[in-house]
């Protein structure tokens, strides 16, 4: 019973993906003594009232001798609402289950403390590992002060991202293009380089179709400033928010300036990607969804930025040696110091495949 409650929660939870950034998704299911659920609720961070709140608001007077599952500790501070700690306390809760420990210092470890001091029941533990997979983002975020960063790219069999003319649309078919733009709605930025931009030019938004709290920042690398003024990202930038990175010591560029494009120089320019990670963290940006070329994916490898890794696999073969593949950079010298995934998931989209991993820890070998 315990398990079935807490997925429900952890189903709660996932209602916000999109509109909790950069907080975290947290789900609450209220059950009194009877085994009844009488309370329900997720965040949401414009609606400000935390989960605990609502399902305990929906609740009632019933909450009295209840337990509370919670996918996440509930925060003992004083943020932008009251400690939820404080209000389960008051409403009588008697056992709160948890699957995992906010990983935010403010929170970390206090919010348990303080409910077991009222001589409240706390169990920890119970699906920690969905949980942690749940918030990953913002588990990462609150751990290293970096965005998690996602990098996904289609492919064809022989691991090629275009032909040797250029020409990439589309790799992915249909249903595959649909789960991107899925995954697009989970996350706060996009990322690609120029020279994606220069061969496709893109529109990078976010065409899922479900609500975001944030618009998705389309972040562009861009030493030379080689981003045309009539390309769509640059004609929208009004419209939605365009972040460019370059060299300090680039060429002006105040037509894009006019445009709405704004611009970040950084004096190791583009490439230095841990500036640029400082500089989206600093804009609480949470989480980064890379969808730019090989260039830039084996940029992201060889510093060590990415975090979860999914390819779409298309059924065919490009073929040709100066037909571009999917991840550049230095790589790796021996086999045994290639870039390993762990935790894989392989789903069908349509015609493709779809592979999603976890790099592996060094340390595993």
């Amino acid at each position: 019973m315990d398990r079935q409650l807490m997925a429900r929660a952890l189903e709660l939870a996932a209602r916000g993906i999109g509109q909790v950034s950069p907080g975290p998704l947290v789900g609450t299911v209220i059950v009194d003594e009877s085994g009844e659920v009488v309370g329900e609720g997720f965040y949401l961070y414009d609606r400000v009232k935390h989960a605990e709140t609502v399902a305990l608001e929906q609740a009632g007077s019933r909450a009295q001798g209840a337990t509370a599952y919670v996918s996440l500790e509930p925060h003992a501070h004083h943020g932008r609402t009251p400690p939820c700690t404080e209000v389960l306390i008051k409403a009588g809760i008697k056992r709160v289950v948890a699957p995992i420990e906010d990983p935010n210092p403010q929170v970390s470890g206090r919010g348990f403390a303080h409910l077991r001091e009222a001589g409240i029941d706390v169990c920890v533990g119970l699906m920690a590992e969905e949980a942690s997979r749940l918030n990953e983002a913002y588990i990462h975020f609150m751990r290293t002060g970096r965005p998690f960063v996602h990098l996904k790219m289609a492919v064809s069999l022989d691991g090629k991202v275009a032909t040797r003319t250029g020409d990439s649309r589309w790799i992915a078919g249909e249903e595959a293009r649909a789960r991107a733009h899925e995954l697009r709605h989970q996350y706060d930025a996009i990322l690609v380089g120029s020279g994606t931009v220069l061969a496709d030019d893109p529109l990078l938004t976010d065409r899922s179709g479900r609500p975001r709290r944030r618009p998705l920042l389309r972040v562009i690398l861009d030493d030379r400033l080689r981003l045309p003024n009539d390309y769509q990202l640059s004609q929208t930038a009004r419209e939605q928010p365009v972040l460019l990175f370059t060299s300090s010591d680039a060429e002006p560029a105040s037509e894009l300036k006019q445009l709405g494009v704004e611009l970040v120089r950084i004096e190791g320019g583009a490439r230095d990607l841990l500036a640029m990670m400082n500089e989206l963290a600093a804009r609480e940006i949470q989480s980064v969804l890379a969808e730019g070329g090989g260039t830039l994916a084996g940029a992201l490898m060889d510093t060590g930025l990415i975090d979860k890794v999914t390819f779409f696999i298309a059924p065919m073969i490009i073929g040709g040696l100066n037909a571009p593949t999917a991840v550049a950079g230095t790589g790796a010298s021996r086999i045994k110091d290639a870039f390993q995934l762990e935790d894989i998931e392989i789903t069908r989209r349509g015609r493709d495949v779809e592979v999603t991993g976890y790099p592996r820890s060094k340390d595993e070998g």
